[in-house]
């Protein structure tokens, strides 16, 4: 039997096009050839779709450059591009416009089995605002927040400042609203942080989100795999150690030793338990499919766990905690690889056999 054909879509117009290709360069590194036949279908910064690419090998945000025009290159469409004898698509983009449900939306017209989310669900998991407000409405704890819009900010930025200093006091973490990689995120202890916050954040959304710091907080999260039977990963722990005090971009993919993952997090069974079972009801509140990972935030002191964020596509880098927690729980790289095909493949099948209109 001939190996599968796999679109592996990478870049992106993102400010997260760099964590990207390094994730699909580890992807190609560990999928099985005997299996699959992986094809590398590149979205360069500026949107331009390109197949006959080398394979990416950048294994860390550091080594990532922009692929030099070859004789092999071909500019295409997005759409002759996912047709090109595939068989399946794992897009392994970060952030907007491909974690966000329009990547996904593409594919689902071009009738093509992908890995992940449906277009409903990765655009609720990208949108940190809605995803919460849809978390509310399944009864799940989140942080309390305060969501802003470009426009009301450049109306009267004075009132709101004067809404979050009253109602979440600081400090307080500032967020595009749809972004991962926590690029654009900043810490803000005083009115006029906070407006340079505010500012940085407007720089790559129309949308921020700001919250509330939790006491004492730590850091846990948690691999979810599967459709409509989900299961949840052994929970790990990011102990930050960077100069920034939170996992900011630079603690995750520039400074060696901003961070220390541990796996498994050093949690009681009851807790890990917790964990593992907000993680599934998650992963259903916001109808998601093949994969996700769960971020908490764990007060120390009180025991509350706050559900955080839902990453839909999360990293596949040799640091990323997606892979390395359900390495963890057994499942290694190469299986998990598999593992996520055969569920696009299901999922695909599945929908298949579903009537449109009144045929």
């Amino acid at each position: 039997m001939a190996p599968l054909r796999v679109g592996i879509i990478y870049g992106g117009r993102s400010g997260e096009h760099d964590v990207s290709v390094v994730s699909a360069a580890w992807i190609f590194r560990h999928l099985d050839r005997s299996r699959y036949q992986p094809v590398p279908i590149l979205i360069r910064r500026d949107g331009r779709w390109v197949l006959g690419a080398e394979a990416p090998t950048a294994l860390s945000t550091a080594e990532v450059a922009e692929p030099r025009e070859s004789a092999t290159h071909r500019v295409t469409e997005p759409s002759a591009a996912v047709r090109d004898g595939i068989d399946v698509v794992f897009p392994v983009l970060h952030g907007p416009y491909g974690e966000d449900g329009t990547v996904q939306g593409l594919l689902e017209l071009a009738n093509v089995p992908y890995v992940g989310a449906g277009v409903l669900g990765s655009a609720l998991g990208m949108d940190k605002a809605l995803a919460k407000t849809v978390f509310t409405a399944h009864g799940l704890q989140v942080v309390p927040s305060v969501t802003l819009l470009q426009h009301d900010w450049d109306t009267d930025s004075s009132a709101l400042i004067a809404r979050i200093a009253r109602d979440l006091h600081y400090p307080v973490f500032v967020k595009p609203a749809n972004l991962g990689s926590s690029v654009g995120i900043s810490v803000a202890t005083s009115d006029a942080t906070l407006s340079a916050a505010v500012g940085h954040a407007l720089e790559f959304d129309r949308k921020v989100v700001v919250e509330a710091r939790v006491p004492n907080a730590r850091e846990i999260e948690c691999a979810v795999l599967g459709n409509d039977e989900p299961l949840a990963s052994i929970p790990g722990e990011v102990i930050i150690k960077h100069r920034d005090g939170f996992y900011s971009y630079e603690a995750k993919y520039l400074d060696p030793d901003g961070a220390v993952v541990k796996i498994p997090a050093d949690l009681s069974p009851e807790t890990t338990a917790h964990v593992r079972r907000l993680s599934v009801e998650a992963f259903r509140a916001l109808d998601l499919a093949g994969l996700a990972r769960v971020d908490f935030l764990l007060d120390e002191r009180s025991g509350a766990l706050y559900l955080n964020e839902v990453n839909t596509l999360p990293g596949f880098t040799n640091i990323s905690m997606y892979p390395k927690m359900w390495e963890a729980t057994g499942l290694a790289y190469p299986a998990l690889l598999d593992r996520l095909i055969t569920l696009a493949l299901e999922r695909h099948a599945q929908k298949q056999k579903k009537k449109v209109g009144r045929e």
